[in-house]
């Protein structure tokens, strides 16, 4: 079995700024620089031949280049729930549309389609039981977040591994827009 999704990475200079927002949340497991992605879809467990017809219909995506930008933070969960915090990306028809023709591909091999809302976003860190003050504190200190534009030229399919230090993601092959 594989754990995959698909994502755009988050290029290293823009990277570099979210590391230096990294701080102010006592327990926060923050996630290493190589580890910031935008993710498509996430697929789950599946089957290596499934894997296979999924690289297949990711294959045939046909979707222009195009720039964004990461906007404000926020946080997943409510009050002592609260799992992750995150730096948010400005609204790009563009990204819609690449995430929509991702999920149309899974479906096309069998996968279920997605019940929640998509959100675009780079996870920061994961948190258990936070101070909700902190998580707070941290959103309002950090929500002016404003990156320069980047490229988007490409789009990959990643496979994940839980470790002592949270997910490991290894780009599994890459898929050219234009």
């Amino acid at each position: 079995m594989l754990r995959l999704f698909t994502a755009i990475a988050v290029p290293p200079e823009i990277g570099q700024g979210l590391l230096t927002r990294q701080h102010g949340i006592e327990h926060a497991r923050w996630r290493p620089q190589e580890a910031f992605h935008i993710t498509l879809k996430f697929i789950g467990d599946v089957q290596e031949p499934v894997a296979a017809e999924l690289d297949e219909a990711l294959a045939q995506i046909e979707a222009p280049a195009f720039d964004l930008e990461l906007v404000g933070v926020g946080h997943f969960g409510e009050g002592v729930e609260i799992h992750a915090v995150w730096a948010g990306v400005g609204e790009s028809r563009d990204l819609r549309g690449l995430a929509k023709a991702n999920e149309r591909a899974a479906r096309e091999v069998g996968l279920k389609p997605e019940a929640r809302l998509y959100t675009p976003h780079v996870t920061l860190a994961y948190l258990k039981r936070p101070a909700v003050p902190e998580v707070g504190a941290w959103v309002q200190a950090n929500n002016l977040l404003h990156s320069p534009p980047f490229r988007v030229e490409r789009f990959g399919l990643y496979s994940s591994w839980l470790g002592g230090e949270g997910s490991a993601y290894r780009l599994e092959r890459e898929y050219p827009l234009g």
